[in-house]
């Protein structure tokens, strides 16, 4: 898990394990990393650097972050629905019963948590959790291998851990705001207006203020649910780089570095399920929010 000195400095051996390959619409005529330059009309096509992803703007797509969240949950999708098959009514055994204590536990989260009644929220919870550990636990495959291996086979550039990418946790996040606003609406009625223009003040006079204020704090809502997860991943991610990046100074570094990378790890496999479970929790607690009407 070492840069490569002979060709990489560290600063750009840390750019490159943090860019996205990254697909999208170079603008006509920009002049590319080879000495070409784009057609008319611009070009649709895989980013090298990030000149060239910057270039491409809001139109370009992460392709690492999809394929790996996509083939997580669908690795997800696939395990558990393996164990639900061979669940029996007899005692749980191996791979079977350390399912059911991740749903048993997911299960009472939900009904200590949510007050209302809805039979989407305990598989949604279920879902979150999973998907999102998954995608945190790809933080521990050493930041080289996969990187590296792609390399060999003219990959030039690929994050594997989702939960880096704020595309990816505010993507989520959004989708857990939409929930929200539509329980709103479905539970509350006229009731959600009213929360939010005659709170915390009841008198019409402050309606501007309450709005204002309520806006805030329910937008603040999926900021602080996606920033949140990608935040701390990003942060976990970079200690790996740097930790990795030791490896290139020095036989002297290769014992305290690979030391340093065996601790961060063991470390972070707490930070990978915490985070995980925050994110789920706190989807638990906004929809609970959306559904009492007071």
């Amino acid at each position: 898990m070492a840069a490569n000195g002979d060709s990489q400095t560290v600063s750009e051996y840390i750019v490159h394990h943090l860019t996205n390959l990254t697909y999208g619409k170079l603008p006509e005529g920009y002049a590319r990393y080879d000495g070409s330059t784009a057609p008319e009309g611009g070009q649709w096509t895989l980013a090298h650097g990030a000149d060239e992803i910057a270039a491409m703007g809001f139109n370009a797509v992460h392709v690492d972050s999809m394929l790996w969240s996509v083939g997580l949950g669908i690795v997800f999708c696939w395990l558990f629905r393996r164990v639900a098959t061979q669940a029996t009514a007899g005692v749980p055994a191996g791979w079977v019963n350390f399912v059911e204590m991740v749903v048993e536990f997911i299960d009472g989260t939900v009904k200590d948590t949510f007050h209302g009644r809805n039979p989407l929220i305990a598989p949604l919870a279920l879902t979150i959790f999973v998907w999102v550990f998954l995608m945190n636990l790809m933080d521990l495959i050493p930041v080289d291998l996969i990187p590296h291996s792609l390399m060999l086979a003219g990959v030039d550039y690929q994050k594997i851990v989702p939960s880096t990418d704020p595309n990816i946790t505010m993507g989520m996040a959004i989708g857990v705001f939409v929930l929200m606003l539509f329980y709103s609406i479905k539970v509350k009625g006229f009731g959600f207006v009213r929360e939010l223009t005659m709170n915390p003040f009841n008198h019409p006079l402050f309606i501007p203020v309450n709005l204002f204020m309520e806006v805030v704090g329910l937008l603040a809502k999926p900021f602080s649910l996606g920033l949140r997860l990608f935040g701390n991943m990003y942060a976990g991610e970079m200690i790996f780089i740097l930790i990795a990046a030791l490896f290139s100074v020095g036989l002297f570094w290769m014992l305290p570095a690979a030391l340093l990378q065996i601790g961060w790890a063991i470390f972070h496999i707490l930070v990978i399920t915490l985070q995980a479970f925050i994110f789920m929790v706190l989807t638990i607690v906004y929809l609970s929010m959306a559904h009492e009407d007071h």
